[in-house]
């Protein structure tokens, strides 16, 4: 038996923002946007690494108003699970995140437990971090 990841999650305020953000932070691209009613689920990855792919979703999306709010809430509190990303090179792309407007948390560094990495928030205060392979 074989079993991958094949998506996860990412709450965001505004999809097009984090579209364009995830795109010119860490290059990857937009597979697929679908839209239901006044809500939209986007799926961005990288053609180069099957399997990797974040869906990009508003707290309200597909969700009853009280958990939407309790959502948003976390949300705005940065508190929300980080993704985690590696880079063969961490140091162009924590340039590139900069560059992008991401707001710096972490410059990269060698960790104590092994990776050299870095951490930034993206424009809806998610945490990313970028640890190098």
């Amino acid at each position: 038996m074989t079993i991958s990841l094949q998506y996860t999650h990412l709450t965001v305020n505004d999809p097009d923002e984090s579209i364009a953000f995830y795109r010119d932070a860490l290059g990857l691209e937009v597979q697929n946007d679908v839209s239901n009613g006044e809500f939209r689920w986007v799926t961005m990855g990288t053609g180069t690494q099957p399997g990797l792919g974040i869906v990009l979703s508003e707290p309200h999306a597909g969700r009853s108003k009280e958990d939407g709010d309790a959502l948003a809430t976390l949300l705005a509190k940065g508190v929300l699970p980080m993704i985690n990303f590696t880079a063969s090179d961490l140091d162009a792309t924590f340039e590139q995140a900069v560059s992008a407007g991401a707001e710096v948390l972490q410059e990269p560094i060698d960790q104590p437990w092994g990776p050299k990495d870095c951490a930034f928030r993206d424009p809806s205060g998610n945490m990313v971090r970028v640890a190098q392979v």
